[in-house]
């Protein structure tokens, strides 16, 4: 089931001023940018880039997803992994709020979102 409409725009107003945030310089987002998507019961931050050996094709690279979990009230947390598949963030499966998300994924610990 999809967020409802109120779900919805409060979920963005926190993901977009994070990602606003983390965004590149206005000069260089034409070679790389930040995004986000809500999608279901889910939430993707990903980075849009032309290809490197095509650069008229814009290809998104994944960085996080949060997953809401209606029955338990919480998020789970995922990262993809190098075999393309998203997967549990281990140190954190998941968290009571999305700004818990934030700042799980801002942390970084272990360097499995950006780096």
């Amino acid at each position: 089931m999809a967020f409802s409409e109120f779900e919805q725009k409060c979920y963005e107003k926190v993901i977009g001023s994070y990602i606003e945030a983390r965004r590149p310089e206005p000069s260089i987002r034409r070679e790389l940018d930040l995004r986000y998507r809500l999608s279901g019961q889910s939430i993707e931050i990903f980075e849009v880039r032309p290809h490197w050996q095509e650069p008229s094709e814009i290809i998104e690279n994944p960085v996080a997803k949060a997953t809401y979990v209606k029955t338990t009230g919480t998020w789970k947390i995922f990262w993809m992994r190098a075999d393309l598949k998203w997967h549990g963030y281990e140190p954190n499966l998941s968290v009571k709020t999305l700004d818990d998300f934030i700042k799980v994924i801002d942390k970084d610990e272990f360097g499995c979102f950006w780096g």
